[in-house]
């Protein structure tokens, strides 16, 4: 119930979640060492260079494209190598040691190569050509590029999203007790 007021008030209490949840990554970013942010940068660099070099949207002597680039791939170029580099740093151990957890590295390739996909020159891309064909390359897979650019900047986020909101968590040593093992004795018996 509530109606729209209900609505409302789940809205500005997501909103006031959100930014709380915000300043948290960013502050957990500010507390990184120079060399977590040296990793980021390196990284952001290179994923650059992987993405925007055969895509030729970095232009060079060695990749070309007969469809020019569009007005986005650049931005979408940028983004994506910063998050790439934060998403990176993230691996670097800093004395902590955060749990691993294989998911993230998914969803952070999947984005890297969604990115690869959505910078692309749609002609260029032999799987799209021998599953479409020239035209429908360019009528069709080109058109969803865009939508590819979108859905690779939020796998990046969220990917970097989960691996800043696991910072916190510490794996247990090896030979340690569960939690079951460390919980208070019931006091009322």
């Amino acid at each position: 119930g509530g109606g729209v007021f209900g609505q409302a008030r789940v809205r500005s209490q997501f909103a006031t979640h959100r930014r709380h949840g915000t300043r948290r990554y960013r502050g957990r970013m500010r507390s990184w060492s120079s060399r977590r942010w040296a990793f980021a940068a390196g990284g952001s660099v290179v994923t650059a260079l992987a993405l925007g070099l055969p895509t030729d949207v970095i232009p060079n002597p060695v990749f070309g494209r007969p469809v020019p680039v569009t007005w986005w791939s650049v931005p979408v170029l940028v983004v994506s190598s910063i998050l790439a580099g934060l998403l990176i740093a993230t691996y670097v151990r800093d004395g902590e040691s955060p749990a691993d957890d294989p998911t993230r590295e998914r969803v952070g390739g999947l984005g890297g190569l969604l990115t690869f996909f959505a910078i692309g020159c749609p002609v260029c891309n032999k799987l799209v050509v021998i599953a479409l064909g020239t035209t429908g390359a360019l009528d069709w897979f080109a058109p969803t590029q865009p939508w590819l650019a979108v859905i690779s900047i939020a796998l990046l986020v969220e990917a970097l999203r989960r691996r800043l909101r696991s910072a916190d968590r510490c794996a247990l040593p090896s030979g340690s007790t569960s939690d079951a093992d460390h919980e208070p004795a019931n006091m009322s018996s």
